[in-house]
């Protein structure tokens, strides 16, 4: 498989800007939950492994040298030992932090599907319900504390399970050094990008999701 780099970081611990900083790096391009909201093709494949169909990799990630964010963060002990030549990079944030980030994006947009209109975004929404709410959280998402604690356990499971020198664990608030270090790449001369804020996330789905 050509992954290079695994996400194994929860969505909203600024994984949109990882994966802008990961293909300014060469090492995109980077599979994202992004890619299902603009391929139906793609929502079919990823579906079908939600459903408990055998998943391959291999077809899956195709064209893809790293992945950030859902769907690939479920799956990222299988991928990790798919990809034992792999980094696997962690995202963070400070945990009540992420629920504020969390719970006033993706979680409210999931629970507007039945209301949308559009039926690329609505069916995307029902995966997303399906593989972040139900199997990420255990039905817990709207349970403040719950999802804290699904949280950290991510968090310590991956630190506890990956080896130290294929482990990174990231705060983009450090900025390009300890990326750049991990992954052996020059230090870009551009500032760290931060993108998909919270405005940045309701102005990009507004119009489907209002």
């Amino acid at each position: 498989m050509a992954l290079r780099v695994i996400g194994a970081g929860f969505g909203r611990t600024g994984t949109f800007s990882v994966k802008t900083a990961l293909e300014k790096l060469g090492h995109g391009p980077c599979y994202h939950m992004d890619n299902l909201f603009s391929s139906t093709e793609q929502l079919q494949k990823w579906q079908a492994v939600a459903n408990g169909e055998p998943a391959d990799w291999d077809e899956l990630f195709r064209g893809y040298q790293s992945t950030v964010d859902w769907p690939g963060t479920l799956y990222w002990r299988e991928l990790v030992n798919a990809c034992p030549d792999a980094k696997v990079l962690l995202t963070v944030r400070p945990a009540q932090r992420w629920w504020q980030s969390f719970s006033t994006t993706i979680r409210e947009l999931i629970e507007r599907r039945h209301s949308i209109e559009d039926d690329h975004l609505r069916a995307t929404l029902e995966y997303a319900h399906q593989i972040i709410a139900l199997q990420t959280f255990g039905g817990s998402m709207h349970d403040r504390d719950a999802a804290i604690d699904v949280y950290q356990r991510r968090v310590e499971e991956v630190a506890r399970r990956v080896p130290a020198d294929r482990l990174l664990m990231f705060d983009l608030t450090e900025g390009w050094e300890p990326l750049c270090a991990f992954l052996q790449t020059p230090v870009p001369e551009d500032d760290f990008p931060h993108c998909n804020n919270r405005e940045d996330f309701w102005r990009h789905f507004g119009a489907g999701a209002g």
